[in-house]
């Protein structure tokens, strides 16, 4: 993770908020504390963070909405801290289009390592070949842009990575944990509800039929397998 690295912290509780500007500021970064979402989407709009950590609970709206906001502005990581540990409240996060969620209380060492693990995500991995292409998808690595019959797919960064890690390793068996380690870092391989999420989201925006996937196909019990039908 660069030092001096603007993060916005969306968060009405004072000395969480206090908490996390200091612990950054050690860290080396600048931080900015946006209280509700009216002021986190002016900050947004006017200083363009690096990293967002976004509390659910805010005073002028549900953190969800605000994630799906801020996803349509900026593709940067998004991080949710929150109380909330429902497992319909992580996915739902997930779906609006969060990166990572760390349920309060929380280390701050971990938090930053969960920060360092997203942002690598964000970044390409090299690759011999900018285009990488599977039957009528292609990505360009380069442009950090998809395309399917040559029309743009709106991906985020994560599903972009997912896809990207799938195509190149296209017609294996890859395991749950061997996506998981790859796509989200060490330490998420017990984060199942995150690949299942992003598994669904990706199959809606790739698949000609969603419900009878012919290119992200599961291995019960095991994994899931990127098939490219004609061979490329």
């Amino acid at each position: 993770m660069k030092p001096h690295q603007l993060i916005l912290i969306v968060e009405d509780d004072e000395a969480i908020g206090k908490l996390l500007h200091l612990s950054f500021q050690q860290f080396g970064h600048k931080t900015v504390h946006a209280k509700d979402r009216k002021s986190a989407l002016r900050e947004i709009q006017t200083r363009s963070p690096d990293i967002v950590l976004l509390d659910l609970g805010l005073p002028d709206g549900d953190g969800k909405e605000l994630i799906k906001t801020i996803r349509s502005l900026l593709t940067v990581p998004i991080i949710v801290v929150s109380a909330r540990s429902e497992e319909s409240e992580i996915i739902a996060a997930l779906d609006a289009g969060a990166d990572d969620y760390v349920t309060k209380p929380f280390s701050t060492n971990e938090l930053y390592a969960r920060v360092r693990s997203t942002q690598r995500r964000f970044l390409v991995h090299q690759t011999t070949d900018s285009l990488i292409t599977c039957d009528t998808l292609q990505i360009d690595v380069e442009q950090f842009s998809a395309t399917k019959e040559g029309q743009p797919l709106k991906l985020t960064p994560t599903e972009f990575n997912l896809l990207k890690y799938m195509m190149l390793h296209r017609n294996q068996v890859l395991t749950h944990d061997k996506i998981l380690k790859e796509v989200w870092g060490v330490g998420y391989q017990s984060e199942m509800q995150y690949l299942r999420t992003y598994i669904n989201s990706l199959r809606k925006k790739i698949e000609p039929n969603p419900t009878s996937p012919t290119y992200v196909q599961t291995e019960l019990g095991i994994g899931y397998r990127f098939v490219c039908g004609r061979g490329n």
